[in-house]
C-alpha cells in the first residue's frame, strides 16, 4: 500500500514538476549562461567570457546609479507604505470613539484606498504625468490656487526631485492594498486584547505598540518582501514617467531599465544577462533576509 502510494504521488507531481522546470529552471540556467558570454541576441555565436560581464558591472557608472537609487528606493519604499498602511488600518479598526470600534463607513474608505490597485500600472504612470506636469499639471496647479507658486518645480525634470516623485507614485498605488491587509488581520487580533489595554489605561500609540503591532508582525514582514520586490523593479513606472527615461542625469535609472536598454537597444544581452542575474540575487537576498528574520524570533520565542 505504501509503495503504490508513493507512485501514485510522484505520478501526479511529476508533470507539474516538469513544467515548472522546463518554463521556470531552464530560462534562469540560460540567464546564468548567458551571463557569461557575449551573446548579442542575434544569430551567431555565444563566445564565453567568464566573469568579465560582471567585472564591467563594477565600472558602468550608470549602472551604479541604478544600483544605488534601487537602494534607496527599498528603504524608503517599504517603510513609507508599511508606516502609512498601518497607520490607516489602525484609525479605521480602532478609531471610533470608545478606541474599540471602527469608524463610520469603514468599508467605503476601504474601497477608496484601494482603488489604484484596479488600475494598471502603466495608467497610473500616465496619470501622474499629467499631475506633475510643470505647465498645467494638478500639483504646480494646486500649489498656485493656494498662493504656493513658489514650491511649484518641474518635479520629473529635477535630478533632485525625480526620484522621490517616483517613489511617491509607488507608495501612492500600493497603500491600499496593504491597507486592507492590515485591516484584516487587525480584525483577527481577539477583541479581549484590545479591552484589557484599555482597562490598563493604555493610550492609542501604547496599544499600537503592544497589542497590535506585534500580532501582525508576518503581515509586515511579507509585505515587506513584496515591496522590497517592486523596489527593485521600478521598470515600467520609470519607463513610462521620466525623461530619458532614466533621468534626469541618471536620477530615477533603475537596474531593469539598464538591463532592458542594453538588451534591447545596444543588442549587449550578455551583459544585459549579467544585470538581470545581479538583480536576482539581490531579490533572493531581501527575500532570504526577511525570512530568517522570522525563523530566528519564532526560534526565540520557542
Amino acid at each position: 500500500m505504501r509503495h503504490g502510494k508513493l507512485r501514485f504521488v510522484a505520478g501526479a507531481l511529476a508533470p507539474a514538476l516538469v513544467l515548472h522546470a522546463l518554463f521556470v529552471l531552464s530560462p534562469y540556467a540560460q540567464a546564468f549562461y548567458l551571463s557569461l558570454t557575449d551573446w548579442t541576441g542575434v544569430a551567431g555565436g555565444a563566445h564565453f567570457v567568464g566573469l568579465g560581464n560582471y567585472a564591467r558591472l563594477g565600472e558602468d557608472a550608470l549602472f551604479l546609479d541604478a544600483l544605488r537609487n534601487n537602494a534607496v528606493m527599498l528603504i524608503v519604499v517599504p517603510t513609507v507604505t508599511i508606516a502609512i498602511g498601518l497607520f490607516l488600518a489602525s484609525v479605521l479598526h480602532l478609531g471610533g470613539r470608545r478606541g474599540l470600534d471602527g469608524v463610520r463607513g469603514t468599508a467605503f474608505y476601504k474601497v477608496v484606498y484601494f482603488f489604484p490597485q484596479l488600475l494598471s500600472l502603466a495608467i497610473v504612470a500616465v496619470l501622474w504625468q499629467f499631475v506633475y506636469n510643470p505647465t498645467n499639471g494638478l500639483l504646480n496647479g494646486s500649489l498656485r490656487g493656494i498662493g504656493l507658486g513658489g514650491l511649484a518645480h518641474s518635479w520629473l525634470a529635477e535630478p533632485h526631485l525625480a526620484l522621490a516623485a517616483v517613489m511617491a507614485v509607488i507608495v501612492w498605488s500600493s497603500v491600499g492594498f496593504y491597507m486592507v491587509l492590515f485591516s484584516a488581520a487587525m480584525d483577527a487580533i481577539p477583541r479581549e486584547l484590545y479591552e484589557a489595554a484599555l482597562i490598563d489605561g493604555a493610550g492609542a500609540w501604547a496599544t499600537f505598540r503592544k497589542v497590535t503591532l506585534p500580532l501582525v508582525r508576518d503581515n509586515v514582514r511579507v509585505a515587506f518582501v513584496y515591496l522590497g520586490i517592486a523596489a527593485l523593479d521600478g521598470f515600467a513606472i520609470v519607463q513610462i514617467m521620466t525623461v530619458g527615461p532614466g533621468g534626469p542625469d541618471g536620477a530615477t535609472e533603475v537596474i531593469g531599465l539598464s538591463l532592458y536598454r542594453n538588451a534591447f537597444t545596444y543588442g549587449k544581452f550578455g551583459y544585459a544577462s549579467a544585470m538581470g542575474v545581479t538583480l536576482f540575487f539581490l531579490t533572493l537576498a531581501v527575500a532570504l533576509l526577511a525570512l530568517r528574520g522570522r525563523r530566528t524570533e519564532r526560534l526565540e520565542i520557542a
